[in-house]
Formats: structure tokens, C-alpha cells, sequence
């Protein structure tokens, strides 16, 4: 899968940030990123971040036939990270799958925003019809919202999830047609 990367993006407030493809050396940094975020965000994500092999492990074996990961770094720290799922062969080989996580610090800043269009951009000059995302209604409405205004319909599952505790978490599916 072509992409553009690295580009330069502004934030609201001036920062310029680079998002640019993971590679094998950023383990180390991508495990900083998520180590630093409050736990309430963490425990959240899809994957257990607290796992440092895992984290770790997802750039020292990047599979870009699958996966083209992303990462916005602000100098030399990951302040935000972001993936694009797809199949190479299959009935769904022409649906990607988003999904990112912003650094605290930086939420608010158009950063998501910045992104959710990039993974848009390289879908639609790959060839892919459909993007796709699931994403908890409550604690990501935000993210549910950037979607949406870049033209993913929106359905939603009461009770289709479970917080980390256990108790029923209604999801939101997002679709777009490319």
C-alpha cells in the first residue's frame, strides 16, 4: 500500500507535528507514548497497552501487507498513534479498519482530525472502498463525531460491548463509503 508519509501537520494551536509510518526502531518510544497516558484512557484501549512486549512488539514486527501504522510525533516524542487495517485478498479486501489513540496532552487540538483524514487520504488512493470503525459511544463520542463529519453513517449497539469491568458498553459502528 502506497502512502505519503512523512507529512507535516499543524495543530489548532500552532504545533506542527509529523505523521510518519511506525518503523521496527520505534518500540522503545511507542511503549513512552502509551506508558505516560492517565490509566483511564489505557484501560479503554483495544489492546492491553499496559503490556510492554505487546506494545513493543507491534513495531518490531510492522506487517505493512496488513497494517500501514502511523505514528505523530511532536520532536522526537509519539504523541499519538494510528493504524489502517486492511486484507490483501478475501470478500472484505476492499474494507480497511481505523482506529488511533491521542496523547492526553494533545486532544482538542485537531490532532484526531488530522489522522482520521490521513488514513481516509491513503485509503482512497489504495484503492478501498470502505472504511470501517467500532468505537465505545460513551467514552469516544468525539472521535464518533470526527467521523461523522468526514461522511461515516453512524449505527449504534446498546449493550453490544463491555467496559474493562465487565458492564455493558454500547458501541458505535462506523462505516464510509470511499
Amino acid at each position: 500500500m502506497s502512502d505519503p508519509f512523512p507529512v507535516e501537520v499543524g495543530l489548532k494551536d500552532g504545533t506542527r507535528v509529523l505523521i510518519r509510518r511506525l518503523t521496527e526502531h520505534d518500540g522503545p518510544a511507542l511503549w513512552a507514548f502509551f506508558e505516560r497516558q492517565p490509566m483511564e484512557l489505557r484501560r479503554l484501549a483495544w489492546d492491553d497497552v499496559t503490556n510492554r512486549d505487546l506494545v513493543e512488539s507491534w513495531a518490531a514486527e510492522v506487517n505493512y501487507e496488513t497494517t500501514l501504522p502511523l505514528v505523530a510525533v511532536d520532536g522526537t516524542r509519539i504523541v499519538a498513534d494510528a493504524t489502517l487495517h486492511y486484507r490483501d485478498r478475501g470478500p472484505l479486501r476492499l474494507v480497511g479498519r481505523v482506529r488511533w489513540f491521542v496523547d492526553s496532552e494533545y486532544r482538542g487540538r485537531g490532532l484526531g482530525k488530522s489522522l482520521a483524514q490521513q488514513l481516509i487520504n491513503v485509503a482512497r488512493e489504495n484503492g478501498l472502498r470502505y472504511l470501517s470503525c467500532m468505537l465505545a459511544t460513551r467514552h469516544e463520542a468525539r472521535d464518533i463525531e470526527i467521523l461523522e463529519e468526514r461522511g461515516f453513517v453512524a449505527t449504534h449497539f446498546p449493550g453490544y460491548g463491555a467496559d474493562p469491568d465487565g458492564a455493558p458498553e454500547d458501541m458505535t459502528y462506523l462505516v464510509c463509503k470511499l
